[in-house]
Protein backbone atom coordinates (compact mmCIF):
# COMPACT_ATOMS: atom_id res chain seq x y z
CA UNK A 1 0.00 0.00 0.00
CA UNK A 2 1.16 3.50 -0.66
CA UNK A 3 0.42 6.13 1.85
CA UNK A 4 -0.48 10.07 0.34
CA UNK A 5 -1.43 13.25 1.58
CA UNK A 6 -4.56 14.31 0.76
CA UNK A 7 -7.48 16.60 2.09
CA UNK A 8 -10.91 15.09 3.61
CA UNK A 9 -13.65 16.12 5.18
CA UNK A 10 -13.70 14.39 8.84
CA UNK A 11 -17.95 15.00 8.61
CA UNK A 12 -20.50 16.57 6.75
CA UNK A 13 -20.13 19.61 8.70
CA UNK A 14 -16.63 19.99 9.70
CA UNK A 15 -14.10 21.76 7.39
CA UNK A 16 -11.31 19.87 4.83
CA UNK A 17 -8.38 19.33 7.31
CA UNK A 18 -5.28 17.72 5.64
CA UNK A 19 -4.74 13.94 6.20
CA UNK A 20 -2.99 10.92 4.63
CA UNK A 21 -4.76 7.92 3.23
CA UNK A 22 -3.61 4.59 1.59
CA UNK A 23 -3.87 3.48 -2.08
CA UNK A 24 -4.05 0.05 -3.00
CA UNK A 25 -0.94 -1.74 -5.07
CA UNK A 26 -0.25 -1.47 -8.55
CA UNK A 27 -1.88 -4.64 -9.92
CA UNK A 28 -1.77 -5.86 -13.21
CA UNK A 29 -4.22 -3.60 -15.18
CA UNK A 30 -3.37 -0.18 -13.18
CA UNK A 31 -1.61 2.56 -13.32
CA UNK A 32 -0.05 4.76 -10.81
CA UNK A 33 -0.64 8.80 -11.77
CA UNK A 34 1.40 11.73 -9.58
CA UNK A 35 -1.34 14.16 -9.64
CA UNK A 36 -0.64 17.69 -10.61
CA UNK A 37 -3.87 19.57 -10.58
CA UNK A 38 -7.54 18.58 -9.31
CA UNK A 39 -10.84 20.73 -10.16
CA UNK A 40 -12.91 21.47 -7.59
CA UNK A 41 -16.12 20.61 -8.33
CA UNK A 42 -19.97 21.76 -7.13
CA UNK A 43 -20.69 17.45 -6.91
CA UNK A 44 -17.55 17.70 -4.11
CA UNK A 45 -19.24 19.94 -2.02
CA UNK A 46 -22.55 18.43 -2.76
CA UNK A 47 -21.58 15.35 -1.67
CA UNK A 48 -18.78 16.11 1.92
CA UNK A 49 -22.11 17.98 3.17
CA UNK A 50 -24.16 14.99 2.22
CA UNK A 51 -27.02 17.27 -0.29
CA UNK A 52 -27.47 13.66 -2.10
CA UNK A 53 -27.06 11.18 0.61
CA UNK A 54 -25.23 9.78 3.92
CA UNK A 55 -21.87 8.90 2.46
CA UNK A 56 -19.07 7.41 4.85
CA UNK A 57 -16.09 9.65 6.73
CA UNK A 58 -13.26 10.70 6.29
CA UNK A 59 -13.81 11.42 2.80
CA UNK A 60 -11.41 12.78 -0.02
CA UNK A 61 -13.26 14.21 -2.96
CA UNK A 62 -12.09 15.41 -6.24
CA UNK A 63 -12.74 14.01 -9.96
CA UNK A 64 -11.31 16.10 -11.78
CA UNK A 65 -7.76 14.87 -11.61
CA UNK A 66 -4.62 15.40 -14.17
CA UNK A 67 -1.11 14.20 -13.43
CA UNK A 68 1.60 11.76 -14.76
CA UNK A 69 2.29 8.21 -14.97
CA UNK A 70 4.68 7.04 -12.40
CA UNK A 71 4.10 3.54 -12.85
CA UNK A 72 2.05 0.69 -14.61
CA UNK A 73 1.16 -2.78 -13.92
CA UNK A 74 2.44 -5.45 -16.24
CA UNK A 75 -0.15 -5.78 -18.15
CA UNK A 76 -0.81 -2.10 -19.08
CA UNK A 77 -0.79 -1.57 -22.70
CA UNK A 78 -1.76 1.64 -22.97
CA UNK A 79 -0.19 3.97 -20.75
CA UNK A 80 3.72 4.29 -19.93
CA UNK A 81 5.94 6.07 -17.72
CA UNK A 82 5.86 10.04 -18.18
CA UNK A 83 2.11 10.15 -20.13
CA UNK A 84 0.54 13.11 -19.45
CA UNK A 85 -3.32 11.55 -18.16
CA UNK A 86 -6.61 12.49 -16.58
CA UNK A 87 -9.22 10.64 -14.13
CA UNK A 88 -12.54 12.05 -13.74
CA UNK A 89 -16.19 10.50 -12.56
CA UNK A 90 -15.67 7.10 -12.71
CA UNK A 91 -13.06 4.34 -11.94
CA UNK A 92 -14.57 1.41 -12.58
CA UNK A 93 -17.89 -0.11 -14.70
CA UNK A 94 -19.02 -3.98 -14.23
CA UNK A 95 -18.18 -3.93 -18.45
CA UNK A 96 -20.65 -6.73 -18.72
CA UNK A 97 -24.17 -4.85 -18.84
CA UNK A 98 -25.34 -3.05 -22.27
CA UNK A 99 -24.83 -0.17 -21.54
CA UNK A 100 -21.31 -1.07 -20.46
CA UNK A 101 -20.94 -2.93 -23.64
CA UNK A 102 -22.02 0.03 -25.77
CA UNK A 103 -19.30 1.69 -24.33
CA UNK A 104 -21.37 4.08 -21.80
CA UNK A 105 -19.72 2.88 -18.61
CA UNK A 106 -21.44 6.25 -16.86
CA UNK A 107 -24.58 4.58 -17.22
CA UNK A 108 -23.58 1.09 -16.28
CA UNK A 109 -26.91 -0.67 -15.41
CA UNK A 110 -24.74 -2.25 -12.07
CA UNK A 111 -23.83 1.73 -11.11
CA UNK A 112 -20.46 2.37 -11.90
CA UNK A 113 -17.62 3.13 -9.33
CA UNK A 114 -17.30 6.43 -8.86
CA UNK A 115 -14.16 8.26 -8.46
CA UNK A 116 -14.76 8.85 -4.52
CA UNK A 117 -17.28 7.82 -1.90
CA UNK A 118 -18.16 4.46 -3.62
CA UNK A 119 -17.72 1.07 -3.28
CA UNK A 120 -14.34 0.01 -4.90
CA UNK A 121 -13.78 -3.24 -5.98
CA UNK A 122 -11.76 -4.45 -2.75
CA UNK A 123 -14.55 -3.10 -0.80
CA UNK A 124 -13.12 -0.14 0.54
CA UNK A 125 -14.82 3.55 -0.24
CA UNK A 126 -12.87 5.24 -3.21
CA UNK A 127 -10.60 8.11 -2.41
CA UNK A 128 -10.95 11.01 -4.82
CA UNK A 129 -8.18 13.90 -6.58
CA UNK A 130 -7.40 15.91 -3.91
CA UNK A 131 -4.50 13.57 -2.84
CA UNK A 132 -1.07 13.29 -4.20
CA UNK A 133 -1.38 10.39 -5.85
CA UNK A 134 -3.84 7.88 -7.46
CA UNK A 135 -3.81 3.86 -8.35
CA UNK A 136 -6.28 3.67 -11.37
CA UNK A 137 -7.44 0.85 -13.69
CA UNK A 138 -5.84 1.66 -16.90
CA UNK A 139 -9.53 1.23 -18.97
CA UNK A 140 -10.88 4.42 -17.22
CA UNK A 141 -7.61 6.76 -17.63
CA UNK A 142 -7.89 9.40 -20.75
CA UNK A 143 -4.81 10.82 -22.27
CA UNK A 144 -4.91 14.55 -22.12
CA UNK A 145 -3.46 15.94 -25.14
CA UNK A 146 -0.81 18.51 -24.88
CA UNK A 147 -2.52 21.39 -27.02
CA UNK A 148 -4.26 21.84 -23.68
CA UNK A 149 -2.97 24.03 -20.58
CA UNK A 150 -1.79 21.24 -18.14
CA UNK A 151 -3.22 23.39 -14.99
CA UNK A 152 -6.23 24.36 -16.67
CA UNK A 153 -7.05 20.77 -18.20
CA UNK A 154 -9.09 18.99 -14.98
CA UNK A 155 -12.11 20.64 -15.21
CA UNK A 156 -13.17 19.25 -18.40
CA UNK A 157 -12.82 15.51 -16.58
CA UNK A 158 -16.03 16.78 -15.20
CA UNK A 159 -17.62 20.07 -16.30
CA UNK A 160 -16.27 19.32 -19.69
CA UNK A 161 -17.58 16.03 -20.51
CA UNK A 162 -21.06 16.72 -18.69
CA UNK A 163 -21.90 19.68 -20.81
CA UNK A 164 -20.17 17.92 -24.15
CA UNK A 165 -22.03 14.65 -23.64
CA UNK A 166 -25.56 16.13 -23.86
CA UNK A 167 -24.66 18.73 -26.79
CA UNK A 168 -23.02 15.73 -28.94
CA UNK A 169 -25.89 13.44 -28.79
CA UNK A 170 -28.69 15.89 -29.00
CA UNK A 171 -26.97 17.21 -32.06
CA UNK A 172 -25.84 20.99 -31.38
CA UNK A 173 -24.18 22.37 -34.43
CA UNK A 174 -24.93 24.63 -37.68
CA UNK A 175 -28.41 25.66 -37.62
CA UNK A 176 -29.45 24.54 -34.10
CA UNK A 177 -30.60 26.99 -31.26
CA UNK A 178 -28.91 26.46 -27.95
CA UNK A 179 -29.47 27.93 -24.53
CA UNK A 180 -27.37 27.63 -21.61
CA UNK A 181 -29.40 28.38 -18.25
CA UNK A 182 -26.27 29.46 -16.04
CA UNK A 183 -22.92 30.85 -16.51
CA UNK A 184 -20.73 28.73 -13.87
CA UNK A 185 -18.47 26.06 -13.96
CA UNK A 186 -20.65 23.86 -16.12
CA UNK A 187 -22.36 26.66 -17.83
CA UNK A 188 -19.18 28.35 -19.55
CA UNK A 189 -17.56 25.37 -20.74
CA UNK A 190 -21.26 24.70 -22.68
CA UNK A 191 -21.56 27.78 -23.81
CA UNK A 192 -17.56 27.12 -25.34
CA UNK A 193 -18.24 23.76 -26.94
CA UNK A 194 -21.44 24.28 -28.32
CA UNK A 195 -20.33 27.51 -30.30
CA UNK A 196 -17.28 25.64 -31.48
CA UNK A 197 -19.92 23.04 -32.64
CA UNK A 198 -20.91 25.46 -34.86
CA UNK A 199 -24.48 26.45 -32.60
CA UNK A 200 -26.25 29.33 -31.98
CA UNK A 201 -25.98 29.85 -28.71
CA UNK A 202 -27.56 32.04 -26.08
CA UNK A 203 -27.01 32.28 -22.33
CA UNK A 204 -29.60 32.25 -19.64
CA UNK A 205 -28.32 34.11 -16.76
CA UNK A 206 -29.89 35.64 -13.31
CA UNK A 207 -28.20 38.79 -14.48
CA UNK A 208 -26.18 40.53 -16.87
CA UNK A 209 -23.29 40.75 -14.78
CA UNK A 210 -21.17 38.04 -17.03
CA UNK A 211 -22.70 38.78 -20.18
CA UNK A 212 -19.10 40.53 -21.75
CA UNK A 213 -17.76 36.99 -20.54
CA UNK A 214 -20.62 34.67 -22.42
CA UNK A 215 -19.84 36.87 -25.54
CA UNK A 216 -16.00 36.41 -25.54
CA UNK A 217 -16.91 32.60 -24.97
CA UNK A 218 -19.07 31.86 -28.05
CA UNK A 219 -22.64 33.28 -27.20
CA UNK A 220 -24.22 35.37 -29.87
CA UNK A 221 -26.81 36.32 -26.99
CA UNK A 222 -27.32 36.98 -23.47
CA UNK A 223 -30.59 37.28 -21.52
CA UNK A 224 -31.04 38.12 -17.87
CA UNK A 225 -34.03 35.11 -16.25
CA UNK A 226 -34.46 37.93 -13.51
CA UNK A 227 -36.60 39.93 -16.45
CA UNK A 228 -39.99 38.78 -17.12
CA UNK A 229 -39.48 39.86 -20.27
CA UNK A 230 -36.86 37.34 -21.55
CA UNK A 231 -39.51 34.33 -21.54
CA UNK A 232 -42.38 36.39 -23.65
CA UNK A 233 -39.22 37.53 -26.11
CA UNK A 234 -37.27 33.89 -26.50
CA UNK A 235 -40.97 31.71 -26.25
CA UNK A 236 -40.90 28.91 -29.10
CA UNK A 237 -37.00 29.47 -29.76
CA UNK A 238 -34.56 27.10 -28.96
CA UNK A 239 -33.62 23.43 -29.84
CA UNK A 240 -31.91 22.51 -27.06
CA UNK A 241 -31.58 24.01 -23.71
CA UNK A 242 -28.68 22.64 -21.17
CA UNK A 243 -29.59 23.32 -17.56
CA UNK A 244 -26.31 23.51 -15.85
CA UNK A 245 -28.13 25.22 -12.58
CA UNK A 246 -27.91 22.95 -9.28
CA UNK A 247 -31.26 24.89 -7.97
CA UNK A 248 -35.06 24.50 -8.35
CA UNK A 249 -36.60 26.12 -11.34
CA UNK A 250 -39.91 27.70 -12.55
CA UNK A 251 -39.60 24.83 -15.06
CA UNK A 252 -43.10 25.04 -16.56
CA UNK A 253 -42.00 28.71 -17.73
CA UNK A 254 -38.37 27.70 -18.96
CA UNK A 255 -39.78 24.98 -20.99
CA UNK A 256 -41.59 26.96 -23.34
CA UNK A 257 -38.34 28.73 -24.51
CA UNK A 258 -38.38 25.13 -26.31
CA UNK A 259 -39.57 25.24 -30.00
CA UNK A 260 -41.38 22.34 -31.84
CA UNK A 261 -39.40 18.55 -30.58
CA UNK A 262 -36.83 20.99 -28.43
CA UNK A 263 -35.28 19.35 -25.58
CA UNK A 264 -34.79 20.66 -22.21
CA UNK A 265 -31.76 18.59 -20.72
CA UNK A 266 -30.61 18.64 -16.92
CA UNK A 267 -27.13 18.72 -15.98
CA UNK A 268 -27.36 20.68 -12.86
CA UNK A 269 -28.87 18.42 -9.73
CA UNK A 270 -30.79 20.06 -7.69
CA UNK A 271 -30.53 18.39 -3.93
CA UNK A 272 -34.81 18.81 -3.88
CA UNK A 273 -37.34 16.87 -5.94
CA UNK A 274 -38.28 19.31 -8.60
CA UNK A 275 -41.99 19.78 -10.30
CA UNK A 276 -43.92 20.84 -13.36
CA UNK A 277 -47.06 20.26 -15.58
CA UNK A 278 -46.86 17.54 -18.23
CA UNK A 279 -49.13 20.02 -20.16
CA UNK A 280 -46.17 22.67 -20.15
CA UNK A 281 -44.56 19.49 -22.62
CA UNK A 282 -47.40 18.80 -25.07
CA UNK A 283 -47.48 21.83 -26.64
CA UNK A 284 -44.65 21.33 -29.85
CA UNK A 285 -44.25 17.95 -28.49
CA UNK A 286 -41.24 19.21 -26.30
CA UNK A 287 -38.90 16.53 -24.50
CA UNK A 288 -37.28 16.99 -20.59
CA UNK A 289 -34.48 15.26 -19.70
CA UNK A 290 -31.06 14.52 -18.49
CA UNK A 291 -27.24 13.70 -18.68
CA UNK A 292 -24.78 11.74 -17.21
CA UNK A 293 -21.42 12.24 -18.01
CA UNK A 294 -19.67 10.63 -20.49
CA UNK A 295 -18.27 7.32 -21.23
CA UNK A 296 -14.61 6.76 -21.55
CA UNK A 297 -14.61 6.43 -25.14
CA UNK A 298 -16.83 9.92 -25.45
CA UNK A 299 -14.68 11.93 -22.75
CA UNK A 300 -11.38 11.10 -24.83
CA UNK A 301 -13.39 12.54 -27.52
CA UNK A 302 -14.03 15.50 -26.11
CA UNK A 303 -10.85 15.87 -24.75
CA UNK A 304 -9.77 15.75 -28.74
CA UNK A 305 -12.19 18.27 -29.27
CA UNK A 306 -11.00 20.30 -27.15
CA UNK A 307 -7.33 20.28 -28.38
CA UNK A 308 -8.61 20.68 -31.77
CA UNK A 309 -10.51 23.67 -31.01
CA UNK A 310 -8.36 25.63 -28.11
CA UNK A 311 -11.36 25.16 -25.91
CA UNK A 312 -9.72 25.19 -21.91
CA UNK A 313 -11.72 26.18 -19.04
CA UNK A 314 -11.26 29.52 -17.46
CA UNK A 315 -9.63 28.35 -13.72
CA UNK A 316 -7.98 30.03 -10.74
CA UNK A 317 -5.16 28.04 -9.36
CA UNK A 318 -5.41 27.71 -5.60
CA UNK A 319 -3.50 25.80 -2.77
CA UNK A 320 -4.94 23.05 -0.47
CA UNK A 321 -5.04 25.29 2.26
CA UNK A 322 -7.65 27.16 0.34
CA UNK A 323 -9.86 24.59 -0.06
CA UNK A 324 -12.31 25.42 2.40
CA UNK A 325 -12.91 29.32 1.29
CA UNK A 326 -13.31 27.88 -2.46
CA UNK A 327 -16.47 25.60 -1.01
CA UNK A 328 -17.67 28.68 0.20
CA UNK A 329 -16.92 31.42 -2.59
CA UNK A 330 -18.45 28.20 -4.87
CA UNK A 331 -21.62 28.25 -3.20
CA UNK A 332 -21.82 32.54 -3.48
CA UNK A 333 -21.14 31.91 -7.34
CA UNK A 334 -17.70 33.92 -6.81
CA UNK A 335 -15.41 32.10 -8.93
CA UNK A 336 -14.37 32.30 -12.42
CA UNK A 337 -15.07 29.98 -13.54
CA UNK A 338 -13.65 26.90 -12.18
CA UNK A 339 -11.19 26.37 -9.00
CA UNK A 340 -7.97 24.40 -9.85
CA UNK A 341 -5.70 22.93 -6.75
CA UNK A 342 -2.07 22.54 -7.53
CA UNK A 343 -1.87 19.12 -5.58
CA UNK A 344 1.84 19.86 -4.66
CA UNK A 345 0.66 22.05 -2.16
CA UNK A 346 -0.92 19.30 0.03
Amino acid sequence: MLTVKAYAAPSATEPLVPTTIERRDVGANDVLIAIAYAGVCHSDIHTVREDWGPITFPQVVGHEIVGEVTAVGGDVTKFAVGDRVGVGCMVNSCRECENCAAGMEQYCLAGNTGTYASVDRDGTITQGGYSTHVVVDQDFVLRVPEAIPYEAAAPLLCAGITTYSPLAHWNAGPGKRVAVVGMGGLGHMAVKIASAMGAEVTVLSQTLSKKDDGLAFGATDYYATSDKETFKALRNTFDLVINTVSASLDFDRYVKLLRLDGVWVNVGAPADPVSMRVFSLFANRRSFAGSNIGGIAETQEMLDFCAEHGIAPETELISADEINDAYERVLRSDVRYRFVIDTATL
